[in-house]
């Protein structure tokens, strides 16, 4: 699976970066949902008044999505006899 991270500055100048963020293809069923996780979660930062360096958007998704939905995305099917 290919990750991406997503750098932008604040209100307040201060730099963020957002890492380990999926790449889905358009087709995919959980795309709409990352797209509208992650902007959710960009707007949380930049309300924030505490802002750290870097974020991670797996550990983000993990305390907001339910498990099974999460292993649908971030633990693709595992081939057989390592093929």
């Amino acid at each position: 699976m290919l990750f991406k991270s997503l750098e932008f500055k604040t209100n307040n100048g201060q730099k963020v970066k957002i890492t380990d963020i999926p790449v889905l293809s358009d087709a995919s069923p959980h795309f709409y949902k990352i797209n509208a996780s992650l902007a959710q979660f960009v707007k949380k930062i930049q309300a924030s008044s505490n802002v750290k360096n870097n974020y991670s958007f797996r550990d983000y998704l993990k305390r907001t999505l339910r498990w099974p939905e999460y292993e649908l995305i971030y633990n693709p099917s595992v081939l057989k006899n390592n093929a």
